[in-house]
């Protein structure tokens, strides 16, 4: 029976080890998968061929592209080629149709791919013999919790894959047309990536002359092939695997698009183009129509004509831009300025400078259509509306177009259908409900103080495409103080407008002061306080998206603080280090934190200190990571006890420096060689922690035992307090542990 007992118990116990294994396992994430495949299944020596990647991407990852600027901040995907007398490298490699993307932490435009990618190398083939051997360092992310992760590999290409005949291929002539490739086959074999060795995501590719190899290739032990434009494939046809759609992963964006849309539908009511005709409309149904069921029929109909008009706009707007122009509209100076100056016209145009209207003859002759009667002619009402009113809806609507142009091609359409929506709901509820008019308030002088406040909004929001523009290129015109002492100027005018000291020629008089623009007013002058402590460097993260990057500012009282040594945070005896840190020439932490970027070093700190460790698993290409910093970090509480609590040390996975041959070391993980800092790290984070994303933090003793369970992204600052707390408490116990015995 005992025996029984042990045997259950040893079962028990080894599948509780299996169990706990495989969780452990899981946690090591592998969301692409990569594929090798050539153009043509066979060449002749001297004939071109393609060599293709194609990657899997899991949903909700993303993948960065190879051909934007590798400065910028996220990691580029770069590919390496061994040198090798059988072929050489034809112009650069070319990542197929990527998405663009700009970033307002990064301040410039970035290539990705979602669910599918693709990456192509022409090569010319020298000998019979191929052998295109190389690596490639990429990194992928994902928006839902935040994780990045670097890998890297190999790939090869041999006669298994091309067969290549001993045959010369006829050269080209001058002026004759070459020879179109063969039909693209796929191969059958699929190659997943190996266990993952963590690199750069960055894409250095560099473009290799096209000259013979013997000659060029001779004395080099590596080809880089170095991006530059994207560009078309020749004949070639994208895979049938790349052909299917991305996940939706902005579709929440899209959402929100709408949502303030909805709400600029909703102001667009409120002009004096617009209002005064919701109860002239109402009526005209009302009392043309046999019977109730008729008018609300008419009604619903005048309503979705509205609607309809506005999304066709938005339609129209898409097909002329697509994916390709909206890109360059949100990052080439010249639509940002165009922009810029379309936004202070219709700004002046509000305040009362002039009128923005369609010539009466147009007009007229709408208007006459609306007579015939029917459903036709409740359309031309509808049309006749949209056009009436575009002196006053037109500076909207071309906000939100413009705003929408910036994005994926669906936005102008979702924008369009949003406003209209907001735009024609009144004039439908109070056909079907008609006993609400009574309640509307009776047009006047607030009417054109509508526009006007709207006037104060558009004149703010010019500045943000003036500044893309002045980001992009470094000119230096509009940086973070002089952008917020226009936008604290704009919204001081607008306040004292609310209270009726600042008037404009065509305004009412104001006899008293209403409660609801009181508490704009008040509302208006609280938004002017919030923006004063940012010409002192205060970081407004609730305004991040739309400000220029703190280090535009020429005046910030923190980095003075910090760069004078003063300051009790930054003089605290509790913030000192041990030693000099190594890497600091070009590793450094956020707001004036000292720390470590070597893992021993930190270990060493802390047995001396008498402190736990706290790690920080980055990257450069993180966006992630430069967000925890820039929302959780820099709240007081967690700087404080950081300072005095922790010995920092940042490990960034993805650091190209070479290690000194005395650190370089094979991996038991994946028996590869580790070389550079980032290689080191990234293996230590995976073999020690099982995990392989970041942001990752740790805390743990100068031991390496971990003090409480790791986290990673998280913009809780109460959760990371707490983390940090635990971490504390953890140490203590366990060095009081160890006291006592």
């Amino acid at each position: 029976m005992n025996k029984k007992i042990i045997v259950k118990q040893l079962m028990a116990t080894w599948l509780l080890l299996l169990l706990t294994i495989f969780i452990a396992q899981a946690q090591v994430l592998k969301p692409v998968t990569w594929s090798y495949d050539v153009s043509k299944k066979q060449a002749a020596v001297g004939e071109e061929v393609e060599l293709i990647f194609n990657v899997r991407i899991d949903k909700d990852w993303y993948l960065y592209s190879s051909d934007f600027d590798p400065d910028l901040g996220p990691m580029v995907t770069e590919f390496k080629f061994q040198k090798h007398p059988s072929y050489e490298l034809i112009g650069k490699i070319v990542p197929v149709k990527p998405k663009k993307k700009y970033d307002e932490l990064w301040e410039g435009e970035y290539t990705y791919f979602v669910g599918t990618a693709q990456f192509r190398q022409k090569i010319r083939v020298l000998k019979p013999e191929l052998l295109v051997k190389g690596s490639y360092e990429y990194q992928v992310c994902t928006d839902v919790d935040g994780r990045c992760i670097p890998f890297d590999d190999t790939f090869t290409f041999t006669n298994k894959q091309l067969n290549i005949s001993g045959e010369v291929a006829p050269a080209t002539k001058s002026g004759a047309a070459e020879q179109k490739p063969a039909q693209q086959e796929t191969l059958n074999k699929t190659q997943q990536p190996a266990s993952p060795v963590f690199g750069t995501d960055e894409v250095t590719t560099a473009p290799a002359d096209n000259v013979n190899a013997e000659e060029t290739e001779a004395d080099k032990i590596a080809i880089v092939a170095e991006t530059g434009e994207t560009a078309e494939t020749e004949a070639e046809s994208i895979p049938s695997a790349l052909s299917e759609p991305a996940p939706g992963d902005e579709a929440g964006d899209l959402w929100s698009f709408m949502l303030i849309a909805f709400v600029f539908g909703l102001g667009a009511l409120l002009t004096p183009c617009v209002f005064p005709m919701i109860p002239m409309t109402v009526s005209f149904f009302t009392s043309n129509s046999t019977n109730r069921g008729e008018g609300i029929f008419k009604a619903l109909v005048y309503g979705l004509s509205i609607i309809a008009i506005y999304t066709l706009v938005g339609t129209v707007v898409a097909k002329l831009f697509g994916a390709d122009g909206a890109n360059f509209i949100s990052t080439h100076w010249f639509p940002n300025l165009l922009f810029f100056a379309v936004f202070i016209i219709f700004a002046m145009s509000f305040f009362g400078l002039f009128e923005i209207t369609l010539p009466s003859s147009f007009l007229t002759k709408v208007d006459a259509q609306a007579d015939r009667g029917g459903l036709l002619g409740v359309f031309f009402m509808s049309l006749t509306l949209v056009l009436v009113s575009f002196s006053c809806t037109g500076p909207i609507v071309g906000s939100i177009l413009v705003a929408s142009a910036g994005g994926e091609t669906l936005r102008p359409v979702v924008g369009m259908f949003g406003f209209s929506l907001a735009f024609a709901l009144p004039f439908t509820l109070f056909a079907v409900f008609p006993s609400w008019l009574s309640s509307l308030p009776k047009s006047g002088g607030w009417l054109n103080s509508v526009k006007v406040v709207l006037g104060f909004i558009e004149l703010a929001l010019a500045l943000k495409f003036l500044s893309v523009a002045d980001q992009v290129y470094h000119w230096g015109i509009l940086d973070r103080e002089v952008y917020l002492a226009l936008w604290i100027v704009i919204f001081t005018l607008m306040g004292f407008y609310l209270l009726g000291k600042l008037k404009f020629s065509h305004d009412s008089d104001l006899p008293y002061l209403s409660v609801p623009r009181l508490f704009l007013a008040l509302a208006t002058f609280a938004f002017v306080v919030y923006l004063i402590p940012g010409m002192f460097g205060a970081p407004l993260k609730a305004l991040s998206g739309y400000l220029p990057p703190q280090t535009t500012q020429d005046f910030d009282i923190n980095t003075i603080i910090r760069q004078n040594g003063s300051g009790t945070a930054v003089a605290s005896a509790d913030n000192q280090l041990c030693e000099t840190p190594k890497y600091a020439d070009f590793l450094h932490l956020p707001h004036g934190l000292q720390g470590y970027f070597d893992l021993e070093q930190a270990k060493k700190c802390a047995a001396e200190q008498g402190k736990p460790i706290f790690i920080d698993f980055t990257g450069h290409g993180c966006v992630n990571c430069r967000e925890m910093e820039a929302n959780v970090w820099s709240d007081p509480a967690v700087l404080k006890r950081l300072r005095e609590d922790y010995v920092i040390v940042a490990l960034y996975v993805d650091d190209k420096t070479e290690l000194a041959e005395s650190e370089k070391y094979i991996s038991d993980y994946d028996g590869k060689e580790k070389a550079t800092i980032g290689k080191k790290y990234a293996d230590y984070q995976i073999t020690k922690f099982n995990v392989n994303a970041q942001p990752y933090y740790v805390l743990m003793d100068a031991q390496e035992n971990v003090l409480v369970k790791p986290i990673a992204y998280d913009l809780n600052v109460e959760n990371f307090v707490n983390f940090l707390d635990a971490g504390v408490a953890s140490y203590k116990a366990r060095h009081d542990k160890v006291a006592q015995k």
